[in-house]
């Protein structure tokens, strides 16, 4: 169960349901989802930040100084020494 409340799927509406939908289409990693990843979910309550991380992580996960690959390759590391499963 987790510790941190937030709008279930169904029950988004208007900009957090458009939110939504754009997490699952793969708006951030590129690949479609069937679910709304958890650590989105958490910002739920607020679709302005929400939409704000939304927009960083694109830009973070763009190709620029390093590719894509190498920007999942260091969160993986991090979450990894963290053991975090995100």
């Amino acid at each position: 169960m987790p510790r941190i409340g937030w709008v279930e799927e169904s029950d988004a509406r208007g900009w957090l349901a458009d939110l939504f939908d754009a997490a699952r289409s793969g708006f951030i990693s590129g690949i479609p989802r069937e679910r709304v990843p958890d650590i989105l979910r958490t910002m739920s309550h607020r679709p302005d930040f929400l939409a704000a991380i939304m927009d960083a992580s694109r830009l973070h996960f763009s190709d620029g100084a390093l590719t894509r690959a190498h920007h999942e390759m260091i969160a993986s590391y991090v979450s990894a020494l963290n053991r975090c499963h995100y």
